[in-house]
């Protein structure tokens, strides 16, 4: 079985100790957590047994002309100046960032599968088995758990490598997708 570890939005914007999105909460919870610390040992164990480590993140044009203005999540990026590709904004947090050999993909909406190349390189790569790691819990990682069901891949969220707003975010995101994925 060949497996994958994804690692969904792990970007300065988001997690960083200056990203506007990481007041939210999201900065604090991975210190409390230690989600870099465990998602960096995971990593480390893919890459030792052999497995694939796809980096997925948001990120924008300067002129915003793929952002989705109209959406409740992610409309307010142009009016905050945030998420911007090859701004520091998107740039992967230095604990998890990627090594050589590690994919990385820009998505433009929450789901890491959507408008990507996500699927198409899983199966190049003979992945059957994804592992799911990523900030949001509630948003991004259970957005692409479903996405990944979908599409037949094995899914496995790796919980203490996920973060969210806050502890009941989290928890309810888990409690839900424990109902069609494997939660560990």
């Amino acid at each position: 079985m060949t497996s994958a570890l994804i690692c969904i939005d792990y970007i300065n914007e988001i997690v960083g100790a200056s990203g506007k999105l990481a007041a939210k909460g999201y900065r604090d919870f991975v210190i409390r957590h230690a989600t870099l610390a465990n998602l960096a040992k995971e990593q480390a164990a893919m890459r030792s047994a052999g497995g694939h480590v796809i980096h997925v993140h948001l990120g924008f044009k300067a002129d915003y002309s793929d952002h989705p203005a109209k959406s409740p999540l992610l409309g307010g990026a142009r009016a905050a100046g945030i998420l911007i590709v090859g701004t520091p904004s998107t740039e992967i947090v230095p604990e998890v960032a990627p090594h050589n050999g590690d994919i990385v993909l820009v998505k433009k909406r929450i789901s890491a599968f959507f408008g990507t190349d996500l699927e198409r390189k899983l199966r190049d790569l003979n992945v059957n088995k994804v592992l799911l790691a990523g900030v949001a819990t509630d948003l991004a990682v259970q957005s692409a758990a479903r996405d990944a069901h979908d599409r037949d891949f094995e899914v496995e969220i790796l919980a203490n490598c996920c973060a969210a707003a806050n502890d009941g975010d989290h928890n309810t995101a888990l409690n839900t997708l424990r109902k069609f994925v494997a939660v560990r």
